[in-house]
């Protein structure tokens, strides 16, 4: 083992980027043709889901503001 302390060194090492466009450093899939931004896929969304009458018809009904101000006191006075 040598005592003698070595310099570092450092250099500038090129960008990867080809264009001025953050996109193409994304190592992911690319858009398809047509879509001018990966957002626009949002716009070919499915609708939303409307559960059957069957489902709709097991759900409890929602409590009425009285009971909800019942339940917080009850929740709030610590017992």
């Amino acid at each position: 083992m040598s005592n003698k302390q070595q310099e570092q060194s450092y250099s500038i090492q090129p960008h990867p980027a080809k264009s001025n466009d953050p996109a193409d450093l994304a190592g992911g899939p690319q858009p398809q043709p047509g879509h001018a931004q990966a957002g626009t896929g949002a716009f070919h969304a499915r609708d939303p889901h409307v559960p059957s009458e069957d489902i709709l018809s097991r759900l409890e009904q929602p409590k009425t503001r009285e009971e909800l101000r019942a339940r917080a006191a009850e929740l709030n006075s610590g017992k």
